[in-house]
């Protein structure tokens, strides 16, 4: 995020953390890349992860689709 990029591609950013480090590391990345004016594109299994997103597509047998996150219409 330090060169300012206008796209950001993160796969499962957070697979690999602890619960609240993947918390902090989830929170500075919507932070950052709202201040900065980045897209994220971001892949995971999370529900509640894929819940804070704009826009949520979902891949299944190979079909992408968008969906609604909870709350957004």
């Amino acid at each position: 995020m330090i060169a300012r990029p206008r796209l950001l591609l993160a796969d499962e950013p957070t697979g690999n953390l602890d619960q609240k480090t993947g918390a902090r590391v989830i929170e500075l990345m919507f932070d950052l890349a709202r201040q900065q004016h980045t897209a994220v594109v971001l892949i995971t299994h999370d529900p509640g992860l894929a819940a804070r997103a704009d826009r949520v597509f979902t891949m299944t047998l190979g079909e992408l689709t968008e969906t609604t996150a909870a709350g957004r219409e």
